[in-house]
């Protein structure tokens, strides 16, 4: 069986063999199921943003302010995520972020009543736990595709989107019928709790942060300082795509509200459609990575993602925002976990970078929203969106560094002359 360019690499530098077969099988389900539940707390909380804004009489600046409590929260996760994980397993810190991100729904679910501050410090845990998480099941996920032999990763991430669309549809659905914030997020919280660190159990037991020579030894002589530029290139396209996904998730559903003056329950479905594109794009990805390769690829989705934030920040008319919603997500959908595979190419510093790099994108998703809320204070949050068609601008000229470095077409030689 050949893998394609996006194939990343793990603990082993070796595909999976028939012998841990169903290991491998087991732990891309448990993997998945991380990346659902991820997706489902990121989502069941956005859905419910234009609630908690009303019930707390927010302006879209005083909502960028509380949101910067996440962002925070998120930045400061990404060092500690790194030394979780070489301290313990990418298992332990899934599982111990996901009971941490519970908590936080819980906190915001019930604190909202009272106040605006027990939701600051609910979005400052939430944002540490989710970012926590994402990184640690990003290096997993990594492994995993390279175990497996072939691309998983934009699949991984189609997982996650998966999450995002059937928790926002459920909280459209949960806002239409008039069912509490209170209850919604107490009951997500109680499934991810439980889910998300039972599916933990089945991840690979050789863990990826404990095997890299590079991660141990610092190497930064010679080749390693072009890796690292090669990374630093990585990172920008990550950081835009990702940048673009969170402002979506985000702000989305407020700027139908507050620009188009819709329904919360309506926006919320624009939302979806968003997540929905973001998913199926994901899904059938490795199609078009494999035929076209990575950097093809991306820049097109990229060009498909301007358009569609153009036509979302340009648009008078609620229709066709939904139109640019549709492409946005499409165009959006692809560049992060492409960007991991791309990250983890070279075997010796695959956990180091791949952990890098989803750091940068876990801070870009988490921490680039507060930025729009507070340059809506400006105008309107629809118009600070256009700050988003910038960075994948600035992308696009980076998106040549996607392409396979030569250890990682090496390796795939051999992999397609022993199948």
């Amino acid at each position: 069986m050949a893998t394609f360019d996006g194939t990343a690499v793990g603990e082993t530098g070796q595909a999976s063999t028939q012998a841990d077969a169903p290991q491998v099988a087991r732990a891309r389900r448990a993997t998945a199921v991380a990346f659902v539940g991820s997706g489902a707390a990121f989502a069941g909380w956005v859905s419910r943003i234009p609630q908690v804004r009303s019930e707390l009489g927010l302006s879209a600046a005083d909502l960028g302010l509380v949101l910067l409590a996440l962002a925070v929260g998120s930045l400061l996760a990404l060092p500690a995520a790194a030394v979780l994980i070489r301290r313990s397993s990418t298992r332990s810190v899934v599982a111990g972020m996901a009971v941490l991100t519970a908590a936080a729904l819980v906190a915001i679910g019930v604190g909202y009543h009272a106040g605006v501050a027990l939701v600051v410090v609910g979005l400052f845990v939430f944002g540490f736990g989710l970012a926590a998480w994402g990184v640690a099941m990003n290096v997993h996920a990594a492994a995993v595709e390279q175990r497996a032999g072939r691309a998983v990763m934009p699949r991984f991430h189609a997982g996650y989107s998966i999450g995002t669309v059937g928790s926002a549809l459920l909280g459209a659905g949960l806002i239409a019928i008039g069912v509490p914030v209170t209850v919604h997020l107490l009951t997500l919280a109680a499934l991810i709790g439980i889910c998300v660190p039972a599916g933990a159990r089945m991840f690979l037991p050789a863990d990826p942060g404990h095997n890299n020579t590079a991660t141990r030894s610092g190497a930064g002589d010679g080749p390693h300082r072009r890796i690292d530029r090669r990374s630093l290139m990585i990172g920008l396209v990550v950081l835009a795509f990702a940048f673009a996904e969170g402002a979506g998730n985000d702000w989305i559903a407020v700027a139908l509200v507050d620009d188009h003056h819709i329904s919360a329950a309506l926006a919320s479905l624009g939302y979806a459609v968003f997540l929905a594109a973001m998913t199926l794009g994901r899904w059938t990805g490795p199609i078009l990575l494999d035929r076209y390769g990575r950097v093809s690829t991306i820049r097109a989705l990229a060009v498909l993602a301007l358009a569609g934030l153009v036509l979302f920040v340009v648009s008078p008319w609620p229709a066709l925002a939904f139109v640019g919603v549709l492409l946005w997500g499409l165009g959006a959908c692809l560049g992060y976990p492409v960007g991991l595979s791309a990250a983890a190419d070279d075997p010796t510093t695959a956990a180091q970078r791949v952990s890098v790099v989803s750091g940068i994108g876990q801070l870009a998703f988490l921490a680039g929203p507060p930025l729009i809320g507070l340059l809506g204070s400006l105008g309107t949050i629809q118009h600070a969106l256009a700050v988003v068609p910038l960075l994948i601008g600035l992308a696009i000229l980076a998106v040549g560094a996607l392409a396979p470095t030569e250890v990682h077409r090496t390796r795939h030689d051999k992999t397609l002359a022993s199948t």
